[in-house]
């Protein structure tokens, strides 16, 4: 931060205030988590000078010797660490990562099913008012209405009423895990390309906490953030006879040059997630959950699903009377940080909904383990039940941070 603070020290200013914020607060929010500082050096390393055009061997640009040998060993480490046949490791996000995907294996105007956004889906996975919603003929599937969960009988239902080019399965706020054989089977006994977005949960997938569709599933998109705790980016792994489709998609087709920087945090990350310990780390963000969900259900809370099997919860607080929006304010006051979100059937705006979504993945990284989980829940009862308490806030803001920081977060020096 030297060289920062001395050229311009408005931005450093901010970056500092951003840092004592992640160190002492509680991140909940479940996409988000703390990379180590090795991800962090190779994200901002000089790679960012360099263009690299193609893929390793076949680029437009010269002097491409070192671009081509992080590149391949990103991919290398990836196809490791999941089994994949293929891996493309070039797309920015996930957003572009799903786009690719479709643009590769569907043609405009195809019938798609995926889970309704209100129901746990993304964006990309059909929205009406986005890309995917409009260039394609999503149908949408729902979790069922008595238990939040995932219907596999009424999902073939379906398949075999529309006959979909391709069923999308993996979600963004849905609780529990994915039965990702029965997805395959279904999709094959409709003759449905199989796609899996495995965004939330990767890192769980790659410690081995979670079933690994990989094996059973045609395409494979994920973010490298989130669980799987690298730079934010994604990738796709895909079966080797989808393999030229998915990189002549990524690119040229809708990308230009990648951004080899995060391709080199990308294989850290990797190489991260291939050691001992990231197993030990994916089994205890699960024992995390687990321990957090149950706390809430004890403070009488209503979870979505009736708990969680993965790092995500997501919360009704209708018999709290207290929406979402105002949740997500009153507990940022005292540095617990998550989001409000729709929960299935939701009866009020997306803009003001009746939930809140949480995960574990950030405060596992900083060591937390259950005895912390079970305070977090405490505090953040007390903060919903007494939210028009305002000589409570300040109170619990300083007991969380006393618990923060003696939990480090990586690369913030306090």
């Amino acid at each position: 931060m030297s060289t920062i603070a001395q050229q311009d020290p408005d931005v450093a200013g901010i970056i500092e205030s951003e840092m004592k914020r992640q160190a002492i607060g509680l991140e909940l929010i479940p996409s988000e988590n703390y990379v180590s500082e090795a991800v962090l050096e190779a994200n901002g390393c000089i790679f960012t000078n360099k263009y690299s055009e193609g893929y390793p061997g076949k680029r437009y640009y010269g002097g491409q010797e070192y671009t081509d040998k992080v590149e391949q060993l990103a991919i290398d480490r990836a196809k490791e660490l999941f089994g994949a046949e293929h891996a493309n490791v070039q797309p920015y996000s996930g957003s572009p990562g799903n786009t690719a995907i479709y643009f590769a294996l569907l043609e405009f105007g195809d019938t798609v099913m995926g889970l309704k956004l209100d129901h746990g889906g993304h964006i990309t996975h059909g929205l009406p008012i986005a890309f995917s919603g409009k260039a394609y003929n999503f149908i949408p599937y729902e979790v069922d209405k008595e238990t939040g969960q995932l219907n596999y009988d009424e999902i073939e239902r379906q398949a075999m009423e529309h006959k979909p080019k391709m069923i999308v399965a993996g979600f963004t706020a849905y609780p529990q895990d994915i039965d990702w054989k029965r997805f395959a089977e279904i999709c094959e006994k409709c003759g449905a390309i199989s796609m899996a977005d495995i965004s939330h949960t990767a890192g769980l997938i790659a410690g081995g906490a979670l079933e690994n569709p990989v094996p059973y599933f045609d395409v494979v998109m994920t973010t490298t953030h989130k669980t799987l705790r690298g730079p934010r980016g994604a990738m796709i792994m895909c079966k080797q006879k989808l393999a030229k489709a998915i990189d002549r998609a990524v690119f040229p087709g809708l990308q230009g040059g990648p951004h080899e920087h995060i391709i080199a945090a990308k294989a850290v990350a990797f190489g991260e997630a291939l050691k001992p310990e990231f197993k030990e780390y994916a089994q205890q963000v699960k024992k995390n959950a687990k321990a957090l969900a149950a706390r809430l259900i004890e403070h009488g809370f209503e979870l979505v699903s009736g708990g969680t099997d993965t790092h995500l919860i997501l919360v009704d607080l209708t018999n709290k009377e207290v929406p979402g929006k105002e949740a997500q304010v009153a507990l940022d006051r005292v540095g617990i940080t998550l989001n409000k979100n729709t929960v299935p059937f939701d009866q009020r705006s997306p803009f003001d909904p009746s939930g809140i979504r949480m995960g574990t993945p950030a405060v596992t990284t900083r060591g937390m383990k259950e005895e912390e989980m079970e305070r977090i829940g405490d505090w953040i009862n007390e903060v919903i039940t007494n939210i028009k308490d305002e000589e409570m806030f300040p109170r619990v803001q300083k007991e969380i941070e006393e618990m923060c920081l003696k939990f480090p977060v990586p690369g913030i020096k306090v």
